[in-house]
C-alpha cells in the first residue's frame, strides 16, 4: 500500500440541495433576486478544501493517507473531525485553540457555476511549523493543497519554499493545487510568477485549473478567456493548443517536473518534461483527455481534488500517463452525480472497468 501525504486547506462545507424542478432558471441572476425566498432542498454538510477532499479520495482508492490541516476547537471543527474519522481517521490533522474552523457555504444552483462565500479560519495561520516532516519521510508521495487561499503561505512564501526544498530532500514525490482567487484579495497581490520560478523546481506534478494558473501567471490572457466565454462556463470556450500548451510550456521553463492542467468540461491537459525523475514512458509527454460524460450532475465542488486523487494513485500503482489520465477524468465524472466529492466516486476497478467498456465522453464543439 503506497503512503500519502496531504497538507493544506481543510474546511466545513455547507451545500443546499436545489430542487430538480427549479432547473428552468439559467443564469445567476434569475436565482438570486433581492428580497425573495428561495425555498430549497436539506443541506450537504461535508469536509472540504485539498486536506479532505483529495486525502480522503486517496484513501478510498486505496492510500494509508496521512492529513495535515488544521481546525478550531468549534463545533465545525468537532463535525470535521467527526466526518474525517468515519472516512478512515482524522490522523494529522491538528485542533488549534486560537483559530475558529474554516467553512464554506457552496451554491451550486443547475444551469449556473458555483458561488462560494468562504471563512478561512485556521487556514490562515498553517504553514511550516505544521509539517511534521519525520511522517512524510516515510511517503511515497507529498500533496498540498490551496497556498493561494492560506494567508501565512501567500504572505510568507519562504515557508511554502522551505516545505518543498525539506520534502525534496527525503526522496519523497511532490505535488502541489491551486485555487481561484480574486482580483481583489490579498493573495492577489503576491508576486506569484516570482514565486512558482522558485517554488517549481520542486514540484514534481503541478496540477491546477485552467483558470487558476492563467489568472496567476497571465492576467492578460485570463481576461481574454472571460470575454470570450461571454458568461459561459470559461472552460468550454478554450482551445487546448492556443491556450493551455503555453502556459504548461511556461511552467515546464520554470522547473516543473509536468503540468496537469484540469480544463472543466474539456477535459486534462498533461505535459511532462526533462526535469520528472520518472520511467521513460513518462518523459516528454503531451497528451489531453476529454471529460467522460456523467450520469447526472448535482456539484463540481471537490471534483478537481479527487481527479487529481485518482490520477496520481494510477501514477504511484505504476499506470502509464494515458491509463493516469482517464482515471482521473473517471474520478470526477463521478464525484459530480453527488453534492460532497466524495460519495459519488467508484473504486478504481469499477472506474477501468466502466472505461473499457466505452464510457461515453462529453462532445464541446
Amino acid at each position: 500500500m503506497k503512503k500519502v501525504v496531504v497538507a493544506g486547506c481543510l474546511c466545513l462545507d455547507i451545500t443546499p440541495e436545489f430542487h430538480d424542478s427549479q432547473e428552468k432558471r439559467k443564469t445567476a441572476s434569475e436565482w438570486f433576486l433581492p428580497g425573495k425566498l428561495l425555498q430549497v432542498g436539506e443541506a450537504s454538510i461535508h469536509t472540504g478544501g485539498a486536506v479532505a477532499n483529495t486525502g480522503l479520495a486517496f484513501r478510498h482508492f486505496g492510500a494509508d493517507v496521512s492529513l495535515m490541516g488544521k481546525v478550531g476547537n468549534d463545533a465545525f471543527g468537532k463535525l470535521v473531525l467527526d466526518i474525517l474519522n468515519r472516512h478512515g481517521g482524522s490522523r494529522g490533522a491538528a485542533v488549534s485553540e486560537e483559530c475558529s474552523t474554516a467553512y464554506t457555504i457552496v451554491l451550486a444552483p443547475p444551469g449556473v457555476d458555483r458561488i462560494f462565500f468562504h471563512n478561512p479560519g485556521a487556514n490562515d495561520t498553517f504553514g511550516l511549523r505544521d509539517i511534521n516532516f519525520d511522517e512524510i519521510a516515510g511517503a511515497d508521495l507529498f500533496h498540498l493543497g490551496y497556498p493561494t487561499i492560506m494567508r501565512r503561505m501567500f504572505e510568507h512564501p519562504e515557508e511554502l519554499l522551505e516545505i518543498y526544498r525539506r520534502v525534496k530532500e527525503l526522496g519523497v514525490k511532490t505535488s502541489l493545487d491551486l485555487t481561484l482567487i480574486e482580483e481583489e484579495c490579498d493573495a492577489a497581490h503576491t508576486d506569484w510568477k516570482k514565486l512558482f520560478q522558485k517554488l517549481l523546481p520542486s514540484v514534481d506534478f503541478f496540477v491546477p485549473s485552467a483558470e487558476e494558473i492563467c489568472f496567476l501567471i497571465d492576467k492578460e490572457r485570463y481576461h481574454e478567456w472571460i470575454e470570450r466565454a461571454s458568461g459561459r462556463d470559461l472552460t468550454e470556450v478554450l482551445d487546448i493548443e492556443k491556450d493551455i500548451t503555453p502556459l504548461a510550456d511556461r511552467l515546464l521553463q520554470w522547473g516543473a517536473g509536468s503540468v496537469l492542467i484540469k480544463c472543466g468540461v474539456k477535459g486534462l491537459y498533461l505535459k511532462t518534461g526533462e526535469n520528472l525523475e520518472m520511467p521513460e514512458e513518462w518523459q516528454d509527454k503531451e497528451l489531453f483527455e476529454p471529460s467522460f460524460q456523467a450520469d447526472r450532475v448535482r456539484s463540481a465542488t471537490g471534483a478537481g481534488d479527487v481527479t487529481i486523487a485518482a490520477f496520481l494513485t494510477g501514477l504511484l500503482e505504476g499506470k502509464d500517463p494515458g491509463r493516469c489520465l482517464q482515471l482521473g477524468a473517471a474520478a470526477g465524472a463521478s464525484s459530480v452525480t453527488e453534492y460532497d466529492s466524495l460519495s459519488g466516486l467508484l473504486s478504481m476497478e469499477e472506474m477501468e472497468q466502466k472505461i473499457d467498456r466505452g464510457w461515453e465522453k462529453i462532445s464541446i464543439k
